[in-house]
């Protein structure tokens, strides 16, 4: 069986092969442009990926106009008899090639992985008994998931400072947890 690919172009989804024509509504790309439709499941060999990586390529090979379309209104008794018609604007592709999967998604990953390590290193080197770094401009979300990282230390200090200052009770009630654990 060959491979195929369903793709979504213009508020519309096509099942599509290599070395396919097909019209689809008018597109704004010049003849002979190649463009990358958005892939919604490529199938064919095995099982379909549903979140698939790989890219459809298509090559615009003309414009064109659709067949004509008469549309007739008539109302009976009343001699009121009206035509109209149109045709519709479309543009012809071809598929080049179903394939060509992107890395970019899978290396950005470890990426953002390394850059939640760097918070949690960042506090561990904050000199003992001082506010962690950044602790004035923290939502009590942002609190409540730092706070796992910071020393005993740190913990009584901020503790302290709510209690004192701010006397925000989602904090308080954060950092009593987090000094319970400890």
């Amino acid at each position: 069986m060959s491979s195929y690919a369903i793709i979504s172009l213009g508020g519309k989804q096509y099942r599509v092969s290599e070395g396919e024509r097909l019209l689809v509504d008018r597109l704004r790309a010049d003849e002979g442009a190649t463009l990358e439709p958005r892939v919604l499941l490529v199938g064919g060999n095995g099982a379909p990926d549903l979140s698939p990586s790989a890219t459809v390529t298509a090559r615009v090979v003309g414009h064109e106009l659709g067949q004509k379309i008469r549309i007739g209104k008539y109302r009976r008794r009343t001699g009121y008899k009206k035509h109209t018609g149109h045709r519709s604007k479309l543009t012809r592709i071809e598929i080049e090639s179903i394939g060509a999967a992107k890395r970019a998604a899978a290396a950005a990953k470890p990426k953002t992985e390394k850059a939640e390590e760097k918070p949690a290193a960042k506090a561990e080197q904050q000199p003992a008994g001082q506010l962690p770094e950044g602790y004035a401009s923290m939502t009590i979300a942002q609190l409540t998931e730092a706070a796992g990282g910071w020393s005993r230390e740190q913990v009584e200090a901020a503790l302290e400072h709510e209690r004192s200052d701010k006397a925000r009770k989602g904090a308080l009630a954060a950092l009593e947890s987090a000094l319970e654990e400890k």
